[in-house]
């Protein structure tokens, strides 16, 4: 029996244009009324995250970051559970930039994104911005980091990927979460599943337990985890190949396709 359902917004839950459907959100509401606890799983920090859960109607904890912080809907309080520091942050830009020449970055706070200069890339929702003028004021501006993000005009393959990730320091570790462009880093061991793990663990709540949905490769070691692992068919390949099963696209309900199942 499914306990807990961690579900990837960006091109899993949520639309091509950033939005959940009416039909999606009532079968959220149903699914949430049986018993099974719903958690955001995402790379979006936690002010997106409240804004979605109030539309959705969810409430209890989300992990949002990539897994460096931990939200409760219900008080929008923050825990950072994984932080990334500014030395690391700084080296490891310094590292992409040596393999990705062009590359523009931010900082995520958890609170706000402080962008560097040439960092053209601007998330939907988003209303948190800084701007600073030369990276060095990056690195100064701000005491808290949750992650580094890397945007380059660069399209973002696997090769690339595997070029990064082999480039930056052992103290930090890359995610793609499929935004054009865009590269995330975090704190070495800062996931998804380390952190859902965690409160699964809290909430005693074994593995073979939860359902995991996603589309992404920050996305994947999650799937390998959970005892029902869902792809959204338009998944990147990694995950298809992986997945217990693939459901409809995000843009034809495909979570919910899934969850209507249970409710039978």
């Amino acid at each position: 029996m499914i306990k807990v359902a961690a579900v990837d917004l960006d091109g899993t839950l949520l639309r091509s244009d950033g939005t959940v459907s009416p039909a999606t959100v009532a079968t959220i509401g149903r699914v949430v009324k049986s018993g099974v606890r719903v958690v955001i799983v995402t790379a979006r920090p936690p002010r997106f995250v409240v804004k979605l859960a109030m539309d959705v109607g969810l409430t209890g904890q989300a992990v949002c970051a990539n897994g460096a912080i931990v939200l409760d809907l219900d008080t929008a309080e923050t825990t950072i559970c994984g932080p990334l520091s500014i030395h690391v942050a700084r080296q490891a830009a310094h590292c992409i930039a040596a393999v990705l020449p062009g590359a523009a970055f931010a900082i995520e706070t958890g609170g706000h994104c402080v962008v560097g200069p040439g960092y053209e890339h601007r998330a939907t929702r988003e209303d948190a911005r800084t701007e600073v003028q030369t990276l060095d004021e990056l690195w100064t501006g701000t005491d808290t980091c949750v992650k580094l993000l890397a945007w380059s005009r660069t399209p973002v393959t696997d090769a690339l990927l595997d070029v990064v990730a082999q480039a930056l320091p052992v103290e930090a570790t890359l995610t793609y979460s499929g935004a054009p462009g865009m590269l995330e880093i975090q704190a070495a061991g800062v996931s998804k599943l380390a952190t859902l793990a965690e409160l699964c663990a809290r909430w005693g709540v074994a593995a073979a337990e939860v359902a995991a949905f996603g589309d992404m490769p920050n996305d994947l070691p999650l799937l390998r985890w959970a005892g029902l692992s869902v792809a959204v068919a338009n998944a990147h390949p990694g995950l298809l190949a992986v997945a217990d099963e693939v459901t409809a696209s995000n843009d034809e309900d495909g979570v919910a396709r899934v969850f209507m199942r249970w409710e039978k």
